[in-house]
């Protein structure tokens, strides 16, 4: 029997007994070694240790550790007043800034969760408060929360660069202007819906002191995101060393400009980002020899030689992977679909000369929608936790939000341009 058949065979059981990713996956490869028996079971463990075994792997636990302590810091409300602000006197106010608020703390955690938990938290309730429905309230944080893996820096990206050894940076900049097309798209849809219903504007007046004041407390954020993002495309420091830095730039923010961290705080923050961290490299761990199984089961020619006697037509092959990661990302959990799928599909974009760095933001990009799509979309559980409404709401509410995002996601697939224009401009590709 073929390799793939006891592999995938084995995956798909162990997934349907509701086993945690990171076992059912070793399971599956421990068990397809073992019935196979053309390799020792050793290769396994030598596959494990080779896939956590890199450099560009530290960048995620180190910038998991920068955004939790960036939260803890206190920066959160300073950025949500300096969002409002920005945002004006306009109808949905609240709303907006809640998409101008992601778009910010994006470039400090690179986590759509974290982005859920953080801004929902605070804004979600003072929404509902000012009058918004709370399943609009809702849709709209967990909707821009998927922001959060598109702009730099970015845990999805991270990954993607680890399993198809594509540049880093490059996704990093590449990801800048899907990032901000995400963002513009929510808050036309946003707009929409707050003249509809009428939602409140921000009345409140702001004078050229509370200006400034505002600006000053939210500076660190943007700061911090300069400092990532000039870093690298100044050839300073790779997104590994950036990572460090941010951690650094944290603590001292936190400990001298909001003085709100302490030994206590620091030490309950490493403990939190490390378990969290933790959770996605086991899953790493496990997925590179997948990956390997995957190469010596053929896979990836097999799959493409269906696609090509389906069509030959490179947008088409676009589509069909576009449709199939959409519907992943709806029922899996984003990181592993980005480990156990990018060995399956890099090769077959590759061979049909679709450009690295274009494909793994389309990758990333279509995978995170799935965080804000029902039925199993991470973000709307914790958004829809925190409002305190059922499920079915939120899906009904969120709909206008993700056919937004999947219209960007069309315009990345089929203009390269969007992702590749800054990577070229800057040499990093």
């Amino acid at each position: 029997m073929n390799l793939s058949v006891y592999l995938f065979g084995s995956l798909i059981v162990f997934f349907l007994t509701g086993m945690p990713i990171a076992f059912a996956v070793g399971l599956a490869v421990a068990f397809t070694i073992l019935v196979w028996g053309e390799v020792p079971l050793i290769m396994n463990f030598q596959q494990m240790y080779q896939g956590i075994d890199s450099f560009t792997l530290i960048a995620l636990p180190m910038f998991v550790w920068a955004g939790d302590l960036m939260g803890k810091g206190g920066i959160i409300d300073d950025l949500l007043i300096l969002c409002r602000v920005l945002c004006g006197r306009v109808r949905g106010s609240l709303a907006h800034a809640n998409i101008v608020g992601s778009m910010f703390f994006a470039g400090i955690s690179g986590s759509a969760s974290s982005d859920t938990a953080a801004i929902g938290g605070a804004l979600i309730p003072a929404m509902v408060q000012d009058g918004y429905d709370p399943d609009f309230s809702v849709a709209v944080t967990a909707a821009s929360s998927v922001i959060g893996p598109i702009i730099p820096p970015s845990m999805g990206m991270v990954l993607f660069g680890s399993v198809a050894s594509v540049s880093v940076s490059a996704l990093f900049i590449g990801g800048i202007i899907p990032g901000i097309l995400l963002g513009v798209s929510l808050m036309i849809v946003a707009a929409y819906y707050s003249h509809k219903r009428n939602y409140p504007k921000n009345t409140q007046k702001y004078t050229a002191k509370e200006i400034v004041v505002s600006v000053t407390k939210g500076l660190p954020s943007i700061v911090l995101m300069a400092i990532i993002l000039g870093g690298i495309l100044g050839g300073i420091f790779t997104p590994t060393e950036a990572s460090s830095i941010a951690v650094v730039y944290a603590l001292l923010i936190g400990l001298f400009y909001y003085k709100c961290l302490n030994g206590k705080i620091i030490l309950k923050s490493l403990c939190d980002s490390m378990a969290l961290a933790g959770s996605v490299l086991v899953i790493v761990a496990v997925s590179y020899p997948l990956g390997w199984l995957v190469a010596m089961g053929q896979v990836p020619v097999m799959v493409s030689d269906f696609i090509l006697s389906v069509t030959s037509n490179k947008y088409v092959v676009l589509m069909m992977m576009n449709v199939f990661l959409l519907f992943l990302g709806c029922i899996m959990d984003a990181n592993a679909n980005l480990l156990i799928f990018a060995p399956i599909l890099v090769p077959i974009a590759n061979q049909f000369g679709i450009n690295p760095v274009h494909f793994g933001v389309m990758f990333v990009l279509n995978v995170i929608i799935g965080l804000a799509t029902p039925p199993f979309g991470t973000c709307l559980f914790i958004a829809s936790g925190i409002a305190k409404i059922s499920m079915e709401r939120t899906m009904k509410a969120i709909l206008p939000f993700c056919l937004a995002e999947i219209i960007v996601l069309m315009i990345v697939t089929y203009f390269e341009p969007v992702v590749t224009f800054l990577p070229r401009l800057f040499g990093l590709m």
